[in-house]
C-alpha cells in the first residue's frame, strides 16, 4: 500500500485543505498518517478521523523580535530529529505539506531521505515556512495566478485549494429552517472566520436595522462575540460557530460578506457565492488578505471593501451593489479553473509516487 504523510498546522487554514484531501487519498489506496505539533489545532481537527497522528516539537517562525526567537531554533532542531525518526519508521512514499511552522522540520527531514514532497501555498505571497522549504519540494501548489511567478518555475502549479466536498452538498431549505428564515427575502451570510472579526461584526450591527429592510442576516460572529441584545430580532440570527450546518448556511445564502483568508475565499469560489471581501488590514497582518482580495477582485470573483474605508454608507452601498450584480460574479466564478483542486492535486501526487 502507498503511504502518504500529511503535515501542516498552527491555524485551521493549514489543516482543513489536508482534511479535504483525505477521502480522495483513501479512494486512491493511500495509507495516511499525519504529523503535527504536540498540542496544536491540527491535533484537535485530525482526532476522530481515524488517521494516525504523530506529534513533534515545533518552534514558531516569527518575523518580529521576541525573546522566544532565541530558544525556538532548538525546538526546530528537536522537531527535525523527531521527524527524521518518523520518516525512518513510517517509510512514506510521499509527503504533502500545507505549511505552517510545524511543517518545516517534516519537509526538510523528508527531503534529506529523498522522499518527494508536494507543498501547498494558500496565500498570494509565500509564507515563511514555504519559503524555507521551497528548495526541498518537488512541486508547489498555489491558489493565485500571481503566485506562480513568485515560485520556482519548474515547481509551481496553479491548483486552487482542496475544498471539503460536503460543503458542495448543502440543503437550502435545511439552512432556512435552521435559522428560522423564510423565502420572502434574500439571505446575507456574514462570516468572520473561526475566531470572528470584531471590525466586521461591529460594522454589520451598526447597519442592521437598514439591512433587515431588504435582507435576512445570518451572522457568524466568532467565539464569545455574539451580542445578546440582538437576540430574537426578526430576520437576524447569530452564531459563535457552526460546523456540520455550514454547508446548509452556504446553500441558503444569496450573498456573503467575509474576511479574505485564502481558504475562505476559495470555498466561496467553489460554491459560486457572490461575495464582499473585507480583508484584514495591513496593520494587523502581513497584508496577505489584502493581496488575496485584490486578486479575486481583478478576476471578477469578488467585490472588495478595505477595512480603512469601512463606514455605514460604504458597507450598505457595497452590499446592495453586490446583490444587484450577483449574476455577474456568479458568471465569472463559473468559468474559473481554480475551483476543482482535488483532482489536480491527486494527479500530482499519483504521478510523483509513480
Amino acid at each position: 500500500m502507498k503511504r502518504i504523510i500529511l503535515t501542516g498546522g498552527g491555524t485551521a487554514g493549514h489543516v482543513t485543505p489536508n482534511i479535504a484531501l483525505i477521502p480522495a487519498l483513501k479512494d486512491a489506496g493511500f495509507d495516511i498518517c499525519y504529523i503535527g505539533s504536540y498540542d496544536g489545532i491540527e491535533k484537535k481537527l485530525i482526532t476522530g478521523l481515524d488517521i494516525p497522528y504523530y506529534g513533534i516539537d515545533s518552534g514558531k517562525l516569527r518575523r518580529y523580535k521576541s525573546l522566544k526567537n532565541l530558544s525556538d531554533p532548538f525546538h526546530v532542531i528537536h522537531g527535525y530529529a523527531e521527524s527524521s525518526k518518523l520518516m525512518k519508521e513510517l517509510k512514506p512514499d510521499i509527503v504533502f505539506s500545507k505549511g505552517g511552522y510545524v511543517s518545516v522540520p517534516v519537509v526538510l527531514s523528508a527531503a534529506a531521505r529523498h522522499i518527494p514532497v508536494i507543498s501547498h501555498e494558500s496565500d498570494m505571497t509565500p509564507g515563511l515556512a514555504n519559503k524555507i522549504t521551497a528548495g526541498s519540494a518537488t512541486k508547489i501548489c498555489c491558489n493565485f495566478p500571481e503566485t506562480v511567478k513568485l515560485l520556482p518555475a519548474d515547481k509551481a502549479v496553479l491548483t486552487g485549494t482542496p475544498i471539503r466536498q460536503e460543503l458542495l452538498n448543502g440543503n437550502k431549505l435545511a439552512g432556512l429552517n435552521f435559522c428560522g428564515f423564510t423565502t420572502a427575502k434574500p439571505v446575507l451570510l456574514v462570516v468572520g472566520g473561526s475566531t470572528g472579526a470584531v471590525h466586521v461584526n461591529n460594522a454589520i450591527r451598526a447597519v442592521l436595522p437598514t439591512l433587515l429592510k431588504t435582507y435576512q442576516v445570518c451572522h457568524l460572529c466568532g467565539a464569545g462575540k455574539t451580542d445578546e441584545s440582538l437576540n430574537k430580532i426578526d430576520g437576524y440570527v447569530q452564531f459563535e460557530y457552526v460546523n456540520k450546518e455550514m454547508r446548509d448556511l452556504f446553500a441558503m445564502s444569496d450573498i456573503v460578506v467575509s474576511r479574505a483568508g485564502a481558504n475562505a475565499i476559495c470555498e466561496l469560489l467553489a460554491l459560486k457565492k457572490p461575495n464582499l471581501l473585507i480583508p484584514l488590514s495591513a496593520k494587523a497582518s502581513r497584508g496577505d488578505q489584502i493581496l488575496n482580495a485584490d486578486s479575486f477582485k481583478k478576476q471578477g470573483y469578488s467585490s472588495v471593501l478595505l477595512e480603512e474605508d469601512l463606514s455605514d454608507d460604504s458597507l450598505l452601498d457595497a452590499i446592495n451593489e453586490l446583490y444587484e450584480n450577483r449574476d455577474k460574479y456568479i458568471g465569472a466564478m463559473g468559468i474559473s479553473t481554480q475551483n476543482d483542486a482535488i483532482p489536480i492535486i491527486m494527479e500530482l501526487i499519483n504521478n510523483t509516487v509513480k
